[in-house]
């Protein structure tokens, strides 16, 4: 295998899904995010696990990805949150994803595909924008598009949902914001049933409202970045233990690499694409097989350390493609060490995907959902 490997752990992820279910009422369904390779841990893995452990529905961003899970043997219901292209609607259909459909046009567009591969009435939900401004219909036309698509002769309303813009920050005008938006969405919601309609599964809160937000779990819940061990924005583990509800997250994915070669450079040698790093004095180099092209942030150079035998290291000079180069001093640091870019602390990591986001001005999303295709997972 690869030195450069992303390990997963199992035992992590349910630990997680178990502190979803601590913040739930016991009715509440629970559709598990595992869009973008289940946040770059694998999206079959995070499914399977999650759907063993309790979770009841999965969500993804793409027809491929709803694709790839049914493939894999996952029969429960996928959703699908974005919007997908008419030549795609054939395998939304065929493989029984449930999609987000938020205008007419494009309800008639699914209802044809229906008639021609599905058996039965084909579900789908209807989302509806309360200020997210991405997708979904208007609170206004809630009930219309409702009455349309159930009088559609091949689909059926499954659900109703909207997205939170807001809901991961704390300070009075976002949850005032968040606030609006759920009671715009409960009017909705309020609208549909006025016209005799069974809106189906109600669903707006993603991780951050179903830790903060009880009143706003309703029928089901969608747990993202929760999953894979880090918070939302201002919801983190301190801002549950002030209110009395401990919230521990266990990160499930470790980036690690290999050393592969060591190096002794002299005092004024240059390293790396355009000689960005001197040697300040007599020193060893190793080098990482693992670069931007697997996922680390080439701004970090530099910025970026790395764990090696309990201790960090930092990245000197240009991050490559495919190879980064450390500076590990007199450390004693040997070809075929094992190097921890980030993970939980079992993991020998030193720190989390969430201190290198902070580091390169970004999230814990992009850092986890970055990390490439080619490495490979290993799950422990």
């Amino acid at each position: 295998m690869r030195s450069t490997r992303a390990v997963v752990y199992k035992n992590n992820l349910i630990h997680n899904l178990s502190v979803v279910k601590s913040f739930i009422k016991n009715d509440v369904k629970i559709c598990v995010a595992v869009k973008a390779n289940g946040y770059g841990s694998g999206a079959v893995f995070a499914a399977k696990t999650a759907l063993a452990s309790g979770a009841s529905f999965c969500a993804v961003a793409t027809v491929d990805e709803g694709i790839e899970l049914r493939e894999s043997g996952i029969a429960s219901p996928i959703l699908l949150l974005s919007l997908c292209a008419p030549d795609e609607m054939k395998d939304a259909v065929s493989y029984k994803l449930t999609p987000l459909v938020c205008d007419e046009a494009y309800a008639e567009l699914f209802n044809v595909a229906a008639g021609k591969y599905a058996a039965g009435k084909f579900p789908v939900h209807l989302a509806v924008d309360t200020g997210m401004r991405r997708i979904g219909c208007s609170v206004d036309e809630a009930s219309r598009f409702a009455k349309r698509i159930v009088n559609l002769p091949r689909l059926a309303l499954g659900g109703v949902c909207t997205h939170f813009s807001s809901a991961d920050e704390t300070d009075e005008a976002a949850r005032r914001y968040t606030d609006d938006q759920f009671s715009h969405f409960m009017c909705a919601v309020k609208s549909i049933e006025d016209e005799g309609i069974d809106p189906g599964i109600r669903h707006c809160a993603a991780s951050a409202a179903l830790i903060d937000r009880p009143e706003m779990q309703l029928d089901m819940v969608r747990p993202g970045i929760v999953m894979y061990g880090y918070f939302d924005g201002s919801i983190d583990g301190a801002y549950c233990a002030e209110r009395g509800k401990p919230c521990t997250l266990e990160p499930v994915m470790a980036l690690e690499s290999e050393v592969v070669a060591i190096k002794s450079i002299k005092k004024g040698e240059a390293v790396s694409y355009n000689r960005t790093w001197t040697a300040e004095c007599d020193t060893v180099l190793a080098t990482l097989p693992i670069g931007y092209a697997d996922g680390l942030p080439r701004s970090l150079s530099p910025g970026l350390c790395v764990a090696i035998n309990g201790k960090n290291y930092p990245v000197v000079g240009r991050i490559c493609m495919d190879q980064c180069m450390v500076d590990v001093g007199s450390g004693g640091v040997r070809r075929w060490d094992k190097a921890v870019i980030f993970g939980p602390e079992n993991s020998g990591a030193l720190q989390t995907a969430a201190d290198i986001a902070k580091a390169s001005g970004t999230i814990s999303y992009e850092i986890l959902t970055g990390i490439a295709k080619r490495v490979p997972r290993v799950e422990v």
